[in-house]
């Protein structure tokens, strides 16, 4: 299971363009690519961030002439996008090779709590910060928004615990079927079963991380492989006398998490997704960059920060 971070599908300065997202989804896939040349069976899940952020600036540029979209559809935009993207770049790279793999992407639905504390609530910030004028606007289309002082105006969200991924059944059939599948890109689509059994998305954004290692978990895999910007995880981050970790026991790991050695908004999501992964399938979890996959899960130890159950 592989769990692209939004650095994946953007350019080095974090620019989104189309071009600039092509070009990194074939850094991606030409490492994938590599795993696929060993044997390995892969499933890919990403980051949409920047991409629905750009969905929401176009909602609140139209929001005086069209309802802006709400974001589980934002969500679904985003992986079927994404998704073609990293299959052609796929496509390409396994060509190279002389590889013959099919792909495929799968628009996946994440399973919430409607009574999830973070509906109550929204904490989570998302898109642009906008003058009050700007945000009121949007406020009487139904979204939350905080004054955040000099700054302005930001939206917030719920980002609510998935409890299940209504879709990973498909997914299983197509691994069946010799797919590489990518799935449940942002977390996946926020939904809520009504009283009468059907599904309702929901304006929430899930944790892309936490959505990977419940995937993981629900396809039986050996391994999840948390792809980002940096090699390992490093205690005492940006200080003299920082430390990067290699293999770690899951309840060590999970103490250093409980000591704030990650930072919320950044580590912290990929070490609570490792562990998690983990602690239910006593299978390892890898943090580690993007050049360093191939080693990460076919020599597991080698590379980037290992947690093993203890």
């Amino acid at each position: 299971m592989l769990a692209l971070g939004g650095n994946a599908m953007t350019n080095a300065d974090g620019r989104a363009r189309p071009e600039d997202q092509i070009a990194a989804a074939e850094v991606a896939m030409a490492a994938v690519a590599e795993l696929l040349a060993h044997d390995v069976d892969v499933v890919i899940t990403h980051g949409n961030g920047p991409q629905v952020g750009n969905l929401l600036v176009k909602n609140e540029l139209a929001a005086a002439v069209v309802p802006p979209v709400p974001l589980d559809w934002c969500g679904a935009q985003t992986q079927a996008t994404l998704g073609m993207v990293l299959m052609d770049a796929l496509d390409a790279a396994t060509a190279r090779l002389g590889l013959d793999i099919r792909c495929a992407t799968l628009v996946t639905r994440t399973l919430v709590d409607p009574n999830d504390p973070g509906f109550v609530k929204p904490t989570k910030p998302i898109g642009r910060y906008l003058p009050a004028d700007e945000a009121a606007l949007l406020v009487e289309h139904g979204e939350t928004w905080e004054d955040r002082g000099e700054k302005g105006w930001r939206r917030v969200v719920a980002s609510p615990e998935p409890l299940d991924i209504i879709d990973a059944p498909a997914v299983l059939q197509l691994i069946g079927a010799g797919f590489v599948v990518v799935a449940n890109g942002g977390g996946g689509i926020p939904v809520v079963r009504r009283e009468d059994g059907s599904l309702s998305g929901v304006e929430a954004v899930i944790d892309k991380d936490l959505g990977a290692a419940l995937l993981g978990v629900l396809v039986g895999a050996d391994v999840l492989v948390v792809a980002t910007d940096v090699q390992q995880a490093v205690l005492r981050f940006g200080q003299p006398d920082a430390q990067p970790l290699g293999r770690v026991g899951l309840a060590r790991m999970q103490e250093y998490a409980e000591e704030g050695h990650f930072a919320s908004g950044s580590m912290g999501p990929k070490v609570d997704a490792i562990c998690r992964f983990v602690q239910a399938t006593d299978k390892p979890g890898v943090i580690t960059s993007l050049d360093r996959i191939v080693d990460a899960v076919t020599d597991v130890g080698t590379t980037g920060t290992v947690v093993v159950r203890d």
